[in-house]
């Protein structure tokens, strides 16, 4: 089973990032987590582009996506919401319906110890409209003081932690699974 991967931040140690990498140790024998590097390339979004033929970059995302059988978002909270290459890359998929009924698995984390909430709400809101409302709610993780989890190589020190995303990994898996082939 492949799911994809989106980090919500283009920075290059950023702690989602590193969030998610974790997560590829913790899946199920058979599920393999797959990362989408594009989101930065992804061009602004504008539904004249929005063609049969769009974008190069937009028709490689909307293929990750149809080849997955689950999407694993994990992102920051910028400014109380979604960073903009993030709801950027999910604007030029709200006419395709790539989502449409796929299971979606949602990580915030932030550095602040009163956690990550209004993005969370914000992406699950944008998420649930994309897919169909399956957004799945066991495999919601909420991480506040992230940079006290993580050593300075991006590894979880937090065994609660690593349990959780655990959780929340299995949850988007079994979901992905009941249903069945994409």
């Amino acid at each position: 089973m492949r799911i994809l991967a989106i980090s919500g931040s283009l920075r290059a140690q950023s702690t989602n990032t590193y969030l998610l990498k974790a997560t590829t140790e913790l899946v199920p024998a058979g599920v393999e987590i797959v990362f989408y590097e594009g989101l930065a390339s992804l061009p602004h979004f504008n539904p004249d582009l929005d063609t049969e033929s769009p974008p190069p970059t937009v028709s490689d995302f909307r293929n990750e996506l149809k080849s997955s059988r689950a999407l694993l978002v994990c992102s920051p909270e910028y400014a109380h919401g979604i960073p903009g290459t993030l709801k950027n890359a999910l604007d030029w998929i709200v006419s395709s319906g790539e989502l449409d009924g796929m299971p979606v698995g949602l990580i915030n984390a932030s550095p602040s110890p009163m956690g990550p909430t209004y993005a969370q709400e914000a992406l699950k809101e944008v998420l649930n409209v994309l897919s169909g409302k399956h957004v799945i709610e066991d495999a919601i993780v909420s991480v506040s003081a992230v940079r006290t989890k993580l050593d300075e190589k991006g590894k979880i020190t937090e065994a609660s932690l690593r349990e959780a995303l655990k959780s929340g990994v299995n949850a988007l898996v079994k979901a992905a699974a009941e249903k069945g082939i994409r």
